[in-house]
């Protein structure tokens, strides 16, 4: 995931910040725990799409 992106990208539900998890290939708001896939390098920016996370993963899985 590119670092720019990183830094101007934001969660489509509350506008928060998202933090890549390379294990998972997804973006984490911590906010809302909610986890939005990245597909082919593609964060897939959807609430449809997103899953729902635990606490501890959100505070685990973050990189």
């Amino acid at each position: 995931m590119d670092h720019y992106l990183l830094e101007i990208i934001a969660c489509p539900v509350c506008n928060g910040k998202l933090y890549f998890n390379k294990e998972q290939q997804e973006l984490i708001c911590q906010l809302d725990a909610l986890a939005y896939p990245v597909r082919a390098n593609i964060p897939v920016l959807l609430k449809s799409e997103a899953r729902t996370i635990t606490m501890n993963e959100t505070n685990s899985s973050v990189l």
